[in-house]
């Protein structure tokens, strides 16, 4: 995410059958989410909503820095909690069913979190300059990618897991100095399943959310600083076609979820917003918080509360519609 930004000023195209829902409901989700996600039943937000602070989140370190990387597993909200002092130092932080904030992983040098078909974690990892995977419980580091051209990337940063599991993930400079080495440009990266790594997009400036379609038949990257992009991938046999705009002009979008009907929703950095578009691109809500954002992802017993995270906070808010854990 954007390390300089000031703290308290103000990461779908669904052209299969809402029947396959159920085939591309990631399998780290709780029954009750993927059985949610099948029927998708409900109504998409609309209008100017407004998330609550969720009591007990705020950050238990003096040093400025974000909460990143929203994943629900469980019965539990995983997310990252990094500074910005030398290294970018970073841990992954669960908010459980009782409301408290405990450390799961206290040096997991972590940014994005996705969550895998065993329920294990999938990080974009600064600290590694890679995709890392931390298996629960315990925590265990496994390198899922590392390198492309014979170069560590720069600092990865936001991830989505395809139902074979692919992985596509985001690869800005925002935190490229947590350690020695990089790429020559800040790409998006698909790492099929065999772990191979190929470039997807190149022509976005610092690439920040990426995610998929419910049937994963279409791939989303925002990125691009104040005058931002959402762009929409056609997925044929596996693999991402020519990208097209969705929608522009964003106020440096940053990490990004969608609902089960295949909406969108960007969060909007330093404009302390999330804005939700149809699959069409068209704006349908904004819900506010009171501090920078930076990520998003349903949650809870039936998938339809969206936690949010971003300078020192954790928001929720009630939605008529589940989404993804991520």
């Amino acid at each position: 995410m954007l390390p300089t930004l000031t703290l308290h000023s103000p990461a779908r195209l669904v052209l299969r059958p809402v029947l396959r829902l159920a085939l591309a409901v990631p399998l780290g989700w709780s029954v009750a989410q993927g059985a949610a996600a099948a029927q998708c039943t409900g109504v998409a937000p609309a209008g100017t909503l407004s998330a609550a602070r969720v009591a007990g989140t705020a950050p238990t370190h003096a040093e400025a820095g974000l909460y990143e990387g929203p994943v629900w597993i469980g019965d539990s909200l995983y997310f990252s909690d990094f500074t910005f002092g030398p290294g970018f130092p970073s841990r992954i932080q669960r908010l459980g069913p009782d409301g408290k904030v405990s450390t799961v992983i206290a040096d997991s040098g972590s940014n994005g979190l996705a969550v895998d078909a065993r329920g294990n974690i999938v990080a974009g990892t600064h600290k590694y300059k890679g995709v890392s995977r931390f298996a629960l419980p315990g925590g265990k580091r496994t390198l899922v990618a590392g390198i492309y051209n014979g170069k560590v990337f720069n600092s990865p940063n936001d991830l989505a897991i395809a139902a074979d599991g692919t992985i596509y993930f985001t690869d800005p400079a925002f935190q490229r100095d947590a350690a020695p080495g990089g790429q020559d440009g800040t790409y998006v990266y698909r790492v099929a399943p065999g772990g191979k790594v190929t470039v997807v997009e190149r022509a976005i400036a610092n690439p920040n959310g990426v995610a998929l379609s419910p049937a994963g038949d279409i791939l989303y990257v925002n990125g691009g600083g104040e005058h931002g992009v959402l762009r929409a991938y056609p997925i044929v046999r596996g693999v991402p076609g020519k990208g097209r705009d969705l929608v522009t002009g964003l106020a440096v979008p940053d990490g990004m979820t969608v609902d089960c009907q295949g909406n969108i929703y960007v969060t909007e950095h330093t404009a302390q917003r999330l804005r939700v578009f149809s699959p069409a691109g068209k704006a349908l809500a904004v819900v506010r918080v009171d501090a920078n954002i930076t990520n998003a992802a349903f949650g809870g017993a039936d998938g339809k509360t969206l936690y949010m995270t971003g300078a020192g906070a954790v928001w929720q808010i009630r939605l008529g519609l589940a989404g993804q854990p991520y």
